[in-house]
């Protein structure tokens, strides 16, 4: 079976996502649409398609003939252009965060439910070796029963996007938190099997337009049993590392520390013992499992790995966090978590 593939934004990052496409073997890319002449002229250089300004004509014009749309666009910008493939029978894949807004969300999963359709959010780190071992351990019980996390994650980020869209709360929702904050919060919800409950937030915009840090503090849930846990991002970190991030999950029986590229699991009484990690760690290969995994999907040969629930509960996590911070109060996430 050919997956008839569509994109819909023609930046840096979908180029790099249309090259694993152009990779697959049975995957045409079809058409494109971005609102830059230079992403439009480069996608239609390199893969002998056309481009459109518009989306909407785009899939006027080819909706038809298409399986599926990768959608790569600012952040505000999803729910209205994914809804548009999902209302045409179109599969989607969308680069994180899902939306927004979480009513936007809860749409966009209910619809694709209700059609029968693949929706899946871009988070990569479920398919990065480390991470799936830190799910194994955790999910294998040798930790016991896990009753706190805490994790952190720092890049070198205001400074570059102070002039770009990302710095934009009307194309980005928001700062760090929305951007590569969505990923920790993906990571620790995933990772330790939980779903959030409340939370409390302190930000700091650096008299900037968007949050530079963030500090949460939440409840979270795991089999009927309370974790609390603690998350710290910030846009101002320095360059080297890029990105620098660290996880440690506590248990009745043990401790599991991701920080500095090094795993330890010391368990209860024990001295701490490194996990070997094994398994390709690139943005290359990431790239390509989890664009794999989505056109195994599309084609009914598996559930996808990162349905669109899991960007629902990030959002719901992260607009709770955002009116805990504007109120002072501890808000409640639980009513969101339904489509």
């Amino acid at each position: 079976m050919t997956i008839k593939l569509a994109a819909i934004g023609l930046g840096q990052l979908c180029m790099h996502e249309l090259d694993s496409y152009d990779r697959m073997e049975g995957v045409e890319i079809v058409a494109g649409a971005d609102v830059a002449a230079t992403g439009r002229e480069r996608f239609e250089a390199e893969f002998d398609a056309p481009a459109y300004e518009d989306y909407r004509e785009m899939l006027d014009e080819h909706a038809a003939e298409l399986d599926a749309v990768n959608i790569v666009t600012p952040h505000t910008l999803h729910y209205e252009q994914a809804m548009a493939c999902l209302e045409r029978d179109l599969h989607v894949f969308l680069e994180k965060p899902l939306v927004t807004a979480v009513d936007d969300a809860q749409d966009l999963v209910a619809t694709a439910n209700r059609r029968e359709l693949v929706l899946v959010v871009g988070y990569q780190r479920h398919y990065h070796p480390v991470y799936r071992r830190i799910k194994e351990i955790v999910d294998g019980g040798r930790l016991g029963e896990i009753h706190a996390v805490n994790c952190y994650m720092g890049q070198h980020w205001i400074r570059q996007f102070t002039d770009a869209w990302r710095a934009d709360p009307a194309l980005s929702g928001g700062g760090q938190l929305y951007d590569s904050g969505s990923h920790l919060l993906d990571t620790l919800l995933w990772t330790t099997g939980t779903k959030p409950v409340s939370v409390a937030a302190i930000m700091d915009y650096q008299g900037h337009e968007v949050d530079v840090n963030s500090a949460l503090a939440l409840r979270l849930e795991r089999d009927g049993r309370p974790v609390t846990a603690s998350l710290v991002v910030t846009a101002d970190g320095v360059q080297d590392p890029a990105t620098y991030e660290g996880l440690v999950v506590w248990g009745t029986e043990g401790r599991l520390a991701f920080d500095r590229g090094r795993l330890t699991l010391t368990e209860r009484g024990g001295e701490p013992t490194e996990i070997p990690l094994e398994g390709a760690t690139d943005f290359k290969t990431l790239v390509d499992r989890k664009l794999s995994d989505f056109v195994g999907a599309v084609r009914g040969e598996h559930s996808p790995t990162v349905p669109g629930s899991y960007g629902l509960a990030v959002v719901a996590l992260t607009e709770a966090a955002y009116e805990a911070y504007e109120t002072g109060s501890v808000v409640d996430v639980t009513g969101d978590l339904r489509p």
